[in-house]
Protein backbone atom coordinates (compact mmCIF):
# COMPACT_ATOMS: atom_id res chain seq x y z
CA UNK A 1 0.00 0.00 0.00
CA UNK A 2 2.44 2.41 0.77
CA UNK A 3 4.22 1.88 -2.36
CA UNK A 4 1.27 2.09 -3.95
CA UNK A 5 0.79 5.39 -2.40
CA UNK A 6 4.13 7.01 -3.11
CA UNK A 7 4.40 5.89 -6.78
CA UNK A 8 3.32 5.94 -10.08
CA UNK A 9 2.81 2.17 -11.95
CA UNK A 10 2.01 1.95 -15.32
CA UNK A 11 1.06 -1.49 -16.26
CA UNK A 12 1.22 -2.30 -20.57
CA UNK A 13 -0.83 -5.93 -20.35
CA UNK A 14 0.19 -7.14 -24.05
CA UNK A 15 2.24 -5.41 -26.56
CA UNK A 16 1.71 -7.96 -29.24
CA UNK A 17 -1.90 -9.54 -28.94
CA UNK A 18 -2.30 -10.60 -32.90
CA UNK A 19 1.17 -12.52 -32.32
CA UNK A 20 0.05 -14.49 -28.48
CA UNK A 21 -2.61 -15.28 -30.32
CA UNK A 22 -0.74 -17.48 -33.13
CA UNK A 23 1.45 -18.62 -29.97
CA UNK A 24 -1.52 -19.56 -28.13
CA UNK A 25 -2.42 -22.13 -31.33
CA UNK A 26 0.83 -23.53 -30.75
CA UNK A 27 2.77 -22.27 -33.20
CA UNK A 28 6.28 -21.20 -32.52
CA UNK A 29 5.45 -17.38 -32.99
CA UNK A 30 7.17 -13.86 -32.13
CA UNK A 31 6.17 -11.34 -34.18
CA UNK A 32 3.19 -9.74 -35.02
CA UNK A 33 1.07 -10.35 -37.63
CA UNK A 34 1.14 -7.42 -39.64
CA UNK A 35 0.77 -7.71 -43.58
CA UNK A 36 4.33 -6.64 -45.28
CA UNK A 37 4.02 -4.89 -48.21
CA UNK A 38 4.19 -7.17 -51.03
CA UNK A 39 4.75 -10.11 -49.28
CA UNK A 40 3.33 -13.16 -48.06
CA UNK A 41 5.25 -13.37 -45.30
CA UNK A 42 3.22 -11.92 -42.54
CA UNK A 43 4.57 -10.02 -39.20
CA UNK A 44 8.38 -8.47 -38.16
CA UNK A 45 9.76 -9.35 -34.79
CA UNK A 46 8.66 -6.01 -32.73
CA UNK A 47 11.38 -6.40 -30.26
CA UNK A 48 13.75 -5.43 -33.46
CA UNK A 49 11.82 -2.26 -34.71
CA UNK A 50 12.70 0.33 -31.97
CA UNK A 51 14.70 3.17 -32.90
CA UNK A 52 18.05 2.69 -31.02
CA UNK A 53 20.89 1.35 -33.11
CA UNK A 54 18.36 -0.03 -35.22
CA UNK A 55 19.61 -2.39 -37.87
CA UNK A 56 23.02 -2.85 -36.29
CA UNK A 57 23.49 -6.60 -35.91
CA UNK A 58 20.98 -9.51 -34.95
CA UNK A 59 18.13 -9.11 -36.42
CA UNK A 60 17.34 -9.67 -39.68
CA UNK A 61 15.90 -7.78 -43.47
CA UNK A 62 13.64 -10.89 -44.83
CA UNK A 63 10.14 -10.74 -43.98
CA UNK A 64 10.51 -14.42 -44.13
CA UNK A 65 12.65 -14.30 -40.77
CA UNK A 66 11.95 -14.55 -37.26
CA UNK A 67 13.41 -11.60 -36.35
CA UNK A 68 12.79 -9.67 -39.21
CA UNK A 69 13.08 -5.86 -38.43
CA UNK A 70 10.35 -4.41 -40.43
CA UNK A 71 11.16 -1.87 -43.25
CA UNK A 72 12.03 0.89 -40.81
CA UNK A 73 12.03 1.72 -37.32
CA UNK A 74 9.34 2.04 -35.52
CA UNK A 75 7.18 0.85 -38.30
CA UNK A 76 5.11 -1.22 -36.61
CA UNK A 77 1.68 0.54 -34.50
CA UNK A 78 2.70 -1.77 -31.55
CA UNK A 79 6.46 0.14 -31.25
CA UNK A 80 4.66 2.99 -32.22
CA UNK A 81 2.39 2.64 -29.40
CA UNK A 82 5.01 1.66 -26.90
CA UNK A 83 7.07 4.79 -27.83
CA UNK A 84 4.77 7.64 -27.72
CA UNK A 85 3.63 6.05 -24.43
CA UNK A 86 7.00 6.41 -22.64
CA UNK A 87 8.10 9.68 -24.11
CA UNK A 88 4.35 11.42 -22.65
CA UNK A 89 5.74 9.91 -19.06
CA UNK A 90 8.55 12.10 -18.52
CA UNK A 91 8.60 10.98 -14.79
CA UNK A 92 9.23 7.23 -15.53
CA UNK A 93 12.58 6.03 -13.84
CA UNK A 94 12.23 2.19 -14.69
CA UNK A 95 10.99 -0.33 -17.35
CA UNK A 96 10.52 -4.16 -17.07
CA UNK A 97 9.30 -5.69 -20.11
CA UNK A 98 8.41 -9.39 -19.47
CA UNK A 99 9.23 -12.27 -22.41
CA UNK A 100 9.34 -15.76 -22.89
CA UNK A 101 11.16 -17.55 -22.33
CA UNK A 102 14.53 -18.63 -20.72
CA UNK A 103 14.91 -17.78 -16.97
CA UNK A 104 16.83 -14.64 -17.71
CA UNK A 105 16.90 -10.88 -16.48
CA UNK A 106 18.75 -8.70 -19.12
CA UNK A 107 19.69 -5.49 -19.58
CA UNK A 108 21.57 -3.37 -22.03
CA UNK A 109 23.45 -3.71 -24.52
CA UNK A 110 21.64 -5.56 -26.66
CA UNK A 111 22.95 -4.49 -29.96
CA UNK A 112 26.82 -4.95 -29.00
CA UNK A 113 28.92 -6.84 -26.71
CA UNK A 114 30.29 -3.97 -25.30
CA UNK A 115 29.82 -3.56 -21.84
CA UNK A 116 27.14 -1.24 -20.20
CA UNK A 117 28.82 2.21 -18.79
CA UNK A 118 26.32 2.31 -15.52
CA UNK A 119 27.24 0.11 -12.46
CA UNK A 120 23.47 0.96 -10.71
CA UNK A 121 22.14 -0.94 -13.68
CA UNK A 122 24.39 -3.81 -13.67
CA UNK A 123 23.65 -3.81 -9.97
CA UNK A 124 19.98 -3.75 -10.20
CA UNK A 125 19.99 -6.23 -13.20
CA UNK A 126 22.00 -8.83 -10.65
CA UNK A 127 19.87 -8.16 -7.69
CA UNK A 128 16.83 -9.07 -10.39
CA UNK A 129 18.43 -12.29 -10.74
CA UNK A 130 18.76 -13.06 -6.86
CA UNK A 131 15.57 -12.76 -6.50
CA UNK A 132 13.73 -14.34 -9.33
CA UNK A 133 16.42 -17.27 -8.84
CA UNK A 134 17.11 -16.68 -12.78
CA UNK A 135 20.15 -15.45 -14.69
CA UNK A 136 20.98 -11.65 -14.66
CA UNK A 137 23.01 -10.88 -17.73
CA UNK A 138 23.40 -7.96 -20.68
CA UNK A 139 21.51 -9.10 -23.16
CA UNK A 140 24.42 -9.20 -25.89
CA UNK A 141 25.37 -11.89 -23.97
CA UNK A 142 22.59 -14.00 -25.04
CA UNK A 143 23.14 -13.08 -28.39
CA UNK A 144 23.50 -9.93 -30.33
CA UNK A 145 19.94 -8.04 -30.61
CA UNK A 146 19.65 -4.54 -32.31
CA UNK A 147 16.36 -2.36 -32.36
CA UNK A 148 15.30 -3.85 -28.88
CA UNK A 149 12.95 -2.17 -25.79
CA UNK A 150 15.48 -2.08 -23.43
CA UNK A 151 17.95 -0.41 -25.48
CA UNK A 152 15.46 1.98 -26.59
CA UNK A 153 14.10 2.97 -23.30
CA UNK A 154 17.77 3.43 -21.74
CA UNK A 155 19.60 5.03 -24.61
CA UNK A 156 17.67 7.08 -25.50
CA UNK A 157 15.31 8.38 -22.11
CA UNK A 158 17.66 7.12 -19.90
CA UNK A 159 15.26 4.52 -18.06
CA UNK A 160 17.16 2.43 -16.14
CA UNK A 161 15.48 -0.94 -18.31
CA UNK A 162 15.02 -4.43 -18.00
CA UNK A 163 13.67 -8.17 -19.52
CA UNK A 164 12.85 -10.67 -17.67
CA UNK A 165 12.77 -13.68 -19.95
CA UNK A 166 9.96 -16.31 -17.65
CA UNK A 167 9.31 -19.62 -18.19
CA UNK A 168 11.75 -22.79 -19.56
CA UNK A 169 13.14 -23.94 -22.42
CA UNK A 170 9.78 -26.25 -22.29
CA UNK A 171 7.61 -24.11 -21.79
CA UNK A 172 8.44 -22.02 -25.42
CA UNK A 173 6.96 -18.72 -26.21
CA UNK A 174 3.05 -20.11 -24.53
CA UNK A 175 4.18 -20.82 -21.28
CA UNK A 176 1.55 -22.61 -19.68
CA UNK A 177 -1.25 -21.02 -17.61
CA UNK A 178 -1.27 -23.86 -14.70
CA UNK A 179 2.43 -22.70 -13.87
CA UNK A 180 0.95 -18.22 -13.51
CA UNK A 181 0.97 -18.92 -9.74
CA UNK A 182 4.48 -20.20 -10.13
CA UNK A 183 5.89 -17.15 -12.37
CA UNK A 184 3.82 -14.45 -9.85
CA UNK A 185 5.88 -16.33 -6.70
CA UNK A 186 9.36 -16.17 -8.59
CA UNK A 187 8.59 -12.49 -9.93
CA UNK A 188 6.89 -10.71 -7.15
CA UNK A 189 9.93 -9.44 -4.93
CA UNK A 190 11.73 -8.13 -8.22
CA UNK A 191 8.59 -6.23 -9.00
CA UNK A 192 7.96 -4.68 -5.69
CA UNK A 193 12.11 -4.17 -5.26
CA UNK A 194 11.79 -2.33 -8.89
CA UNK A 195 8.94 -0.22 -7.49
CA UNK A 196 10.38 0.40 -4.85
CA UNK A 197 13.62 1.78 -6.72
CA UNK A 198 12.14 4.29 -8.85
CA UNK A 199 11.54 6.38 -5.28
CA UNK A 200 15.00 6.61 -4.76
CA UNK A 201 16.41 6.72 -8.46
CA UNK A 202 17.63 10.55 -9.15
CA UNK A 203 17.26 11.52 -12.85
Amino acid sequence: TELLNTRDVWIVPMVNPDGHIEAEKGANWRKNMNKNDGNRYRGVDLNRNYGHKWNTGGSSNSPSSDTYMGKAPFSEPETQAVRDFVKSRPNLKIMMSYHSFSNLILWPWGYTKQRVNNPKLVEMGTKLGQLTGYTPQQAADLYVASGITDDFTFGELGLMSFTTEIGSWGDGFDPPYSRVAQFWNENREAALYLIDSAGKLGR
